[in-house]
């Protein structure tokens, strides 16, 4: 049953229908968790402090959540932190991509994932 109002439009009396019609239920979203974001954004804090990062980006899509990192906002991302659920069991959930879209590190855990950021083995050349 669809729900109608009266809507007076000058002198004339209409009915309008206050239901979409046949609207898709929304699709579910991947994102990250509280926890998952006070890591990344403690990862983005230290190395925008050391120079090597100026902005991020931050994607939830509907399979997979992605964490970008710039050193130009106009450029494209340094690095993608990307959360796959589907693949948890598998390879594991997350994965560090590259520029060249080549994945970097992958793992079950976020923390051994972004350990790779701590060595201090990567340096960005100009």
């Amino acid at each position: 049953m669809q729900s109608r109002q009266s809507v007076r439009f000058g002198s004339r009396l209409r009915f309008v229908s206050l239901d979409t019609p046949h609207s898709p239920p929304p699709q579910p979203v991947v994102f990250f968790d509280r926890r998952e974001l006070d890591a990344l954004l403690r990862l983005y804090g230290r190395m925008v402090a050391a120079g090597e990062w100026r902005d991020y980006a931050i994607d939830g899509l509907r399979d997979f959540a992605a964490f970008s990192v710039f050193r130009r906002s106009s450029e494209a991302p340094l690095y993608r932190i990307e959360k796959h659920p589907d693949l948890a069991r598998r390879q594991g959930a997350w994965a560090v991509v590259g520029q060249g879209g080549v994945v970097l590190r992958r793992g079950h855990e976020l923390s051994q994932v972004l350990k790779m950021f701590d060595r201090g083995r990567l340096k960005l050349v100009d």
